[in-house]
């Protein structure tokens, strides 16, 4: 692979984080006016399925397989768990805490997909390597930061001589306290976490069928157009109310638009084609800059606040994400090291083999 392609997925992954940090920071805006969770999950899926369905045709209309039950169930629960219950879950968790925050919670995503792995034995960690003591010791120092990020607040490091700032300091110790505030930051702290799990059950989903049906826009078009009818269910299950269907702002038809174009349609498109390039583990490792860009925008556009306990929940997050990572690729290097050791020991035993047979040729 040359230097510009081993790029391409490092580049895409970046562009593609910095436009989720963009779809997190309006979706929480127009949360916060009141829009409902599983309306905005169900346009912004039907917007991309509309923008993707012909993309997917011209492109990859002469060479795309049929459909087959086992591609569509598989395309199914990929709807399900990367789209409809990742949506609701993240976006209700964005209803109590700020874009920042809960991008926080994406960090732990790799991990979240190392762990699922070792589950169903996609993964391995033996600790007798060090290869396995490291992918471990980075799985437990994310999920620690993890832990603190939903347990502990801190006091604001953003504008403390402001007068909100300072109206947050004076009741700090009645925020550690308070049983609403509390509840609210941890049950949407524990939303955020339960939609990076479904999360990352999507790529080990999305690296089968990259296999299976390598086809990013097609297999895109159809997660989105079957997230749209999940969502749609999930949210006539919830409540029947059908004023809130109506989009009657203009920041709410530009973050629906914006998200099942951008969003939902090219950024996923991306992930799967990064994905079928470099795996599911690569994919997930770019998620801090989610975090990096939504507190930009948080901090200069929405004016919220940092925590300290973010900074520090979220430093042990990432630490934790490269630890592993570096784990992984101790992993691929004593891999590579141990098939040239049998590659090579098998090359000498067929040179030991042709020795015989070159004497008995050359003797009369």
């Amino acid at each position: 692979m040359s230097d510009g392609g081993q790029w391409k997925p490092v580049v895409g992954m970046v562009v593609v984080n910095f436009a989720f940090a963009i779809v997190n920071v309006l979706f929480k805006k127009i949360l916060d006016q009141g829009t409902n969770t599983m309306v905005i999950a169900t346009y912004r899926l039907s917007t991309s399925a509309i923008f993707l369905a012909p993309v997917s045709y011209y492109w990859e209309r002469k060479t795309r397989p049929r459909l087959t039950a086992s591609i569509f169930c598989h395309l199914f629960l990929g709807a399900l768990f990367g789209l409809t219950l990742t949506q609701y879950l993240f976006l209700k968790g964005l209803e109590y805490i700020s874009a920042t925050f809960a991008c926080a919670f994406l960090n732990t995503v790799p991990v979240n997909t190392f762990i699922l792995a070792l589950l169903f034995g996609k993964e391995k960690a033996s600790m007798t390597t060090k290869a396995g003591r490291t992918k471990v010791l980075g799985a437990l120092i994310c999920m620690g930061g993890a832990v603190l990020l939903i347990f502990y607040k801190g006091i604001p490091l953003t504008n403390p001589h402001s007068r909100a700032a300072t109206t947050d300091i004076l009741n700090h110790a009645d925020t550690m306290i308070s049983g609403k505030k509390r509840q609210r930051w941890v049950v949407g702290s524990i939303l955020s976490l339960a939609g990076c799990f479904t999360w990352s059950l999507w790529f080990l989903i999305q690296a089968k069928i990259s296999k299976s049906y390598p086809f990013q826009y097609s297999s895109t078009a159809l997660m989105s157009f079957l997230g749209a009818v999940q969502s749609a269910i999930l949210s006539l299950s919830i409540g029947r109310n059908f004023s809130m269907w109506i989009l009657r702002k203009k920041l709410e038809i530009i973050s629906v638009l914006y998200a099942g174009i951008i969003g939902s349609g090219l950024c996923y498109v991306g992930m799967s084609w990064c994905v079928k390039r470099r795996g599911p583990v690569f994919t997930s490792a770019f998620t801090p800059f989610t975090q990096i860009f939504a507190a930009m925008f948080d901090f200069s556009i929405l004016h919220e606040q940092i925590y300290l306990g973010s900074v520090l929940g979220s430093v042990l997050v990432i630490l934790g994400l490269y630890i592993l990572l570096w784990g992984k690729s101790i992993e691929a290097g004593d891999c590579g090291e141990k098939q040239a050791h049998l590659a090579r020991e098998e090359e000498h035993r067929d040179t030991e083999a042709q020795i015989p047979a070159a004497i008995s040729r050359s003797n009369p």
